[in-house]
């Protein structure tokens, strides 16, 4: 790693000094070059640099801080060291701390610079926000699983490689990174006992078929089941530890058997009983949630198998309502016991709009629009249960601020908007402005929802006079 001298530390904390005072003015951008000065002078100070400018971007993007231009873009794409473009990267993060490509391109310039507390911490970052996306991609797992092998987090780089090959089930390649990393991890583990020995880095056999069988692309019965007893001998040890409790429930949870799965729920609803540590039943609530979403999997299997089955319909709708009801009790007590998680107010709220209780959503989703990654998708439905309440103005207003706020016009959130949009212009009997907004839809995307049919069916209402 980089040696800092103590002139460069010096310099380092007075830019970051700066850059804390500047942003408390809300110079964001001054503060940015600040922060970005001072990692100059020490590119792996993790608490006093990259935190606190990771923190700024993000309240900046909350005040709608302009996104990198294109100018700004072409200009820090690139770098002559490991440095300049980990900063380069970083800068263009700042601005945009959604777009993770670029968080991307600073993991791969700190792990080449050797910067392992910042990479560390990217990777970690990356990893946690590529598992929350909707569409994640194995791309970022790979990578993900380079830099953990780079930093000698082997735990970590498996971790990311079974991502991926959840994502690539059919990719024959991605078994022989599996091989390949798990004789690494072995080298690496084993470290020769200091003495050129080899023997004593495969001595363990035992572990090191645990190694391989986690590295599957595919867990099989004999590890899931070998996952369980290793947990239960864990938790022989000390039973009162957490984090052996949670491995139990989990390992219980991956056979995918209903009694299994019974008794990973009882684990964790006993130990909450007993702790009153509310993580055990949040646990305990996303396990049950989990189970009742395979059963409505197989569920619709069935009915797709035979659509004429009634008894396999009435199952299905059946398992629907208990999961709809079953959500809503979780985040309900998920909120109460957790009153500053934005993320769990949210998940709350859809719950409520889906079971059109709007008067309780609509001050969750308001507080959830704090939270910089899910501002639009709550302002969405908050014009959305205005509507549904028949306050179609405030629908329109909402509806107006978060497309006049969200810079990518034409991605599914982007369309979504403008045909609520549509749809409250429709409902307020303005069929001219409804038009005019699902054309614009039509005009990058035909075929979104019913967008084609209503603007034939608007069109010929309004020439129908002409016509007659």
């Amino acid at each position: 790693m980089p040696q800092e001298d103590s002139q460069a530390s010096a310099k380092a904390r007075a830019f970051f000094e700066k850059a804390g005072k500047v942003a408390e003015t809300n110079n964001f951008d001054y503060a940015i070059d600040m922060y970005l000065q001072g990692l100059r002078y020490a590119p792996d100070a993790l608490m006093e640099g990259h935190l606190p400018l990771c923190e700024l971007a993000l309240h900046r993007q909350g005040k709608n801080g302009k996104k990198p231009s294109v100018v700004e873009k072409v200009k820090h794409l690139r770098g002559k060291t490991p440095l300049d473009q980990m900063l380069n990267a970083e800068y263009l993060f700042a601005k945009n701390p959604n777009h993770l490509p670029y968080a991307e391109a600073m993991l791969k310039a700190a792990v080449a610079g050797g910067y392992e507390k910042t990479a560390g911490w990217i990777a970690n970052l990356i990893f946690q926000t590529a598992n929350a996306a909707a569409k994640p991609s194995a791309e970022t797992y790979l990578l993900l699983k380079e830099a953990y092998t780079s930093l000698g987090q082997f735990d970590k780089a498996i971790a990311a490689l079974h991502r991926a090959s959840r994502l690539k089930p059919s990719d024959k390649e991605l078994a022989d990174e599996f091989t390949n990393l798990t004789a690494e991890l072995t080298m690496v583990r084993g470290k020769y006992d200091g003495e050129g020995d080899f023997r004593q880095s495969i001595k363990d056999r035992e572990t090191q078929e645990k190694l391989q069988a986690q590295a599957g692309v595919v867990k099989t019965e004999d590890y899931r089941a070998n996952a369980v007893e290793d947990a239960r001998r864990k938790i022989a040890e000390d039973p009162t530890l957490p984090a052996n409790i949670f491995e139990l429930a989990d390992a219980l949870s991956d056979l995918e058997e209903e009694k299994a799965e019974n008794d990973a729920i009882s684990l964790l609803e006993n130990t909450y009983e007993t702790s009153k540590d509310y993580s055990f039943a949040r646990r305990a609530g996303e396990l049950r949630i989990k189970q009742l979403r395979r059963k409505i999997k197989e569920a619709k299997a069935a009915l797709e198998a035979d659509p004429d089955d009634e008894q396999a319909r009435a199952l299905l709708e059946q398992l629907l309502e208990q999961l709809q009801t079953l959500e809503l009790e979780h985040y309900r007590l998920c909120v109460q016991n957790y009153p500053t998680e934005l993320r769990v107010k949210f998940e709350y709220a859809l719950r409520l709009v889906d079971s059109e209780q709007y008067n309780e959503a609509i001050p969750l989703l308001q507080e959830a629009q704090r939270d910089p990654r899910r501002k639009i998708a709550a302002m969405n439905k908050v014009g959305l249960c205005f509507a549904m309440k028949g306050w179609l103005d405030d629908a329109i207003d909402v509806y107006n601020k978060a497309i006049n706020s969200y810079e990518i016009k034409d991605n599914a959130v982007a369309k979504e908007l403008r045909y609520n949009l549509g749809r409250a212009y429709e409902q307020q009997g303005d069929a001219d402005k409804a038009l005019d907004v699902y054309r614009r839809i039509a005009q990058f995307d035909f075929a979104y929802k019913d967008v084609s049919e209503r603007v034939d069916r608007l069109r010929g209402e309004r020439d129908k006079p002409a016509s007659q």
